[in-house]
Order: structure tokens, then sequence, then C-alpha cells
């Protein structure tokens, strides 16, 4: 931690307030258990710390994040084999969107948009002149549209009109645009608002390319499948759209355009197809075609020369904010969202058939708070935040603890849980705080049956 990280004093200053005690006030989880995890994980042989969207979305997303990395700092699981920093993904090839610069500020390979240097190369490729400045995240697209200055949207492959929080005023964005393109694979509800819909192939198994899994491996895809009539690659679609708007990108494959990115992105370049192939994947970064990748990360910091160790890692003191949505007499329970293993967010991929894990959506409740309410499993309620209202039958959950709610977004058409969801977000991610919202639960009379599909919906 002496030579190879920097910024100690100030982070150690920042966490002096949080006690154990603090913390059992602040969770509710026992000052015991904190520190025996505390401990267990400091004096591990290896550790790896793992976190999904319970740790993202929120509007102190990074800063959560930061937390986790400075943990790791403190007891060095990090830039050794078996140890680390891990966000899971919960889609295929988030990473790799990532990678690819589907970013407002970033470049294929994280290279930031703003750096002239880095900018010059793409330009002299491209042949055109990149703005300078960073774009929007997905929030500020939105908050760009309610004051009128984003007018026209193209949506490859998401549902925002059932994905977003504060469903009302998403729905209500989209449908204020003065042209909405959107190309997928499913009529979405956001394709249905759209006033031009390009059926796009299935990536996964209709066409060429590469997939990026969560441990940095890029990896090859093949089709396996004729894509349906009328159905095309999001290549083909993207080059006869330019072509119509008067661009002439010809018409490459997805190799081509492979060879291109990794022409432009360092830590792609020795990726070639046939060592793709060869090597069954290759983790990033790969800087040359007689570089076997890189098994992990941040190994520098445990090189003795300082010159090959590089910069000192930074710990990132981070103050504790509690969820804007505030618990109070009037909404005093917390909800958190999340999925469930045999769906997909919002049920556009995995809705239209049956699994044997799958139940009706219901709101999760620990066996407190039934009990206080006076509601039994089954049994309809009104679910209600500060944006909106909906019905939904109620759970018993023995792994809530008291005052903490659950539901998925997996069948918004019956349950539109994004209704209650608050629209505000990470003023660095940009990631919309889901996983806290304030609620209130009233009693209703109805109860749903034995063999209902879905626990029924009305949006107030």
């Amino acid at each position: 931690m002496r030579r190879a990280t920097a910024g100690f004093e100030e982070y150690a200053a920042s966490v002096e307030p949080f006690t154990l005690a603090e913390g059992e006030r602040l969770t509710g989880v026992p000052a015991d258990a904190i520190a025996d995890l505390a401990h267990a994980y400091a004096r591990a042989g290896r550790a790896q710390l793992c976190w999904t969207l319970g740790i993202t979305e929120h509007h102190t997303a990074t800063d959560n994040v930061l937390a986790l990395c400075n943990l790791a700092l403190l007891t060095g699981h990090v830039g050794r084999f078996g140890s680390g920093l891990v966000p899971l993904r919960g889609q295929n090839n988030v990473q790799g969107g990532g990678d690819m610069g589907a970013l407002p500020n970033k470049f294929p390979g994280f290279q930031d948009v703003e750096d002239g240097t880095v900018r010059a190369r793409f330009e002299a490729r491209w042949g055109v002149t990149v703005p300078a400045a960073r774009g929007w995240h997905l929030s500020q697209m939105f908050d760009a549209m309610e004051r009128g200055d984003l007018r026209a949207l193209y949506v490859l492959g998401e549902n925002p009109a059932q994905s977003e929080a504060d469903n009302h005023r998403t729905v209500r964005l989209l449908q204020g645009l003065d042209h909405l393109v959107v190309q997928d694979i499913f009529l979405t509800k956001t394709a249905q608002l759209a006033d031009v819909v390009l059926p796009a192939a299935v990536a996964a198994f209709e066409t060429e390319g590469t997939v990026t899994s969560s441990e940095r491996r890029v990896q090859r895809l093949r089709p396996a499948l004729r894509p349906p009539e009328g159905a095309r690659d999001d290549i083909d679609v993207v080059c006869a759209l330019a072509a119509r708007l008067g661009h002439d990108w010809g018409r490459p494959g997805a190799e081509e355009v492979w060879d291109e990115c990794r022409s432009l992105s360092p830590m792609h370049a020795g990726m070639r197809y046939d060592r793709l192939e060869a090597l069954g994947g290759i983790q990033w970064p790969c800087p040359s075609e007689d570089h076997p990748g890189t098994l992990f990360l941040h190994a520098r910091l445990w090189e003795e020369d300082p010159a090959a160790r590089g910069p000192a890692a930074p710990f990132s003191p981070v103050t504790f904010e509690p969820p804007l949505d505030e618990l109070d007499e009037e909404f005093p329970i917390r909800l958190t969202t999340g999925r469930r293993l045999d769906s997909f967010n919002t049920g556009v991929q995995s809705g239209g058939y049956a699994s044997p894990l799958r139940r009706p959506e219901m709101l999760g409740l620990s066996p407190e708070d039934l009990a206080s309410l006076g509601v039994a499993e089954g049994e309809l309620v009104q679910v209600s935040s500060r944006r909106g209202s909906i019905t939904v039958g109620v759970h018993l959950d023995r792994t809530l603890r008291p005052g903490l709610a659950f539901l998925t977004l997996h069948f918004p058409d019956q349950v539109d849980t994004n209704v209650l969801t608050l629209d505000t977000w990470d003023p660095k991610s940009g990631t919309a705080e889901f996983k806290a919202t304030a609620i209130r639960v009233d009693r209703l009379t109805e109860r749903v049956g034995a063999g209902t599909a879905v626990a029924g919906a009305g949006v107030a």
C-alpha cells in the first residue's frame, strides 16, 4: 500500500466517523457481522469483490464502486491472480458495448473523446471532424427531450419505454419527439411508438461478429441461422442508412469492421480473427499480434521497479449520501427492484415462453410487514410512490428484512414497476436510482387466484 497507492491519509480520515456502531445504524447489519466479514476479506489469501446493479443503480453509483476499489487497495486484493474487482454483467456483451465506444465520452478502447491527440487519429481514419465535447448519456438525453434540445432519436436494441425510471415521463417524452427510429429484433413498446422500425437480425446467432465477456475475453460469433425475411444485420442496416444520407461506407463485413476497430484501439490491436479462433478468445489488452492477451489487470502495482510499477493507484474518499426518495410517514417502505433467474429485463426476449421457475409477479414483503399491513399471500394491494400507483399481489419473502420490498421489471404490461421508480441519477455515471424508491402499500379486497399468470395491473 505504501509504495503503490496514493491518498491513504485522506481516505483514512474520511472513514474515521464510520465506526461499527454507525455502520449498523445505517445498514441494519449487525456490527459483529460487519467486523467478521471485514476480517475474513482482509485476511483471505485471495478474494474478489463482485457486484451487480445493486451497487450501481443509485444516485451515488460511482462513489459506491470507488468505495469497493478503496477496500481492494487497502487489503491488497488487486493485481493478483484470483483477487480483484469484478462487476458482473446482467446482459450478454454489456462489456463489449462499453469497449466499442457506446459511451458519450469514449472512443473504442476507452479513449477519451476530449483528448485532441486521440481524436486526431480517428478523424484521420474517418475523414471527418469529430466534435470535441462529450455527448449525452441516456438520462441526459431524456432531460434534453424535456428541454426541446433533442428532437429525434435512433434506438438500437433498447426498450426505454419500459426499462427507464418514471415510466409516465419516459413515454411522454418519447411520444413528443419529432422523429423516432427503432432498430430491434422484436416490436417492443418503444418500437410501437416509433415513426420508423428497422427489423434487425439477432446478433447472438444470426450474424458474424465478436462478443466480449465480463472477464474482457473477446470471442467470435458465427451465424447458426439465417435471419427471417426482411431482417438485416446491424452493419448492413447502418451502412445502408448512411448511403441514404449521402455517405458511402460501402458494404463491409464484420471482420473488416473489426480490423478498422483494432487499428484504432490499442488494447484490441493484436486480436486478428484467426487468433481469436485459434486461442478460443483473447482477453484485452492485447497490444500486438504476438501478445497472448492479459489474464488479469493491474499486476504492475506489485512490481519492485518504480518505472515498471507506473503511477500510484489513488484512494478515493467518498461521503455517505442516503437515497434521494426519502422515507416518511406517507411512504415508509423502501422498494428495490431487480431480476429473477427465469426472465430477462423487460420480458421482450423471455416473456413469450413459459418457465417452470416462473411465478406471478408479486410485491415481495417481509413476514413482519405482511403482518403489520394485515394482508395475506396473494392479496391485491395498491403500491404508491410519489410518482404513481400500481395494483399487484403480495408475496411473503423471508429473505427481506422489515421495511424492504422487492419487484422485478420483467412484466411491465401487467405490473408496470417503473411507474413507481425515481428518475434521479448519478451525476458521474448517469445511472438512475432504481434501487431505492419510497413506497406506501395500501390494502385492497381482491385476491390473486391460484394459477393466475400475472398479478394484475391498474396504473393510477
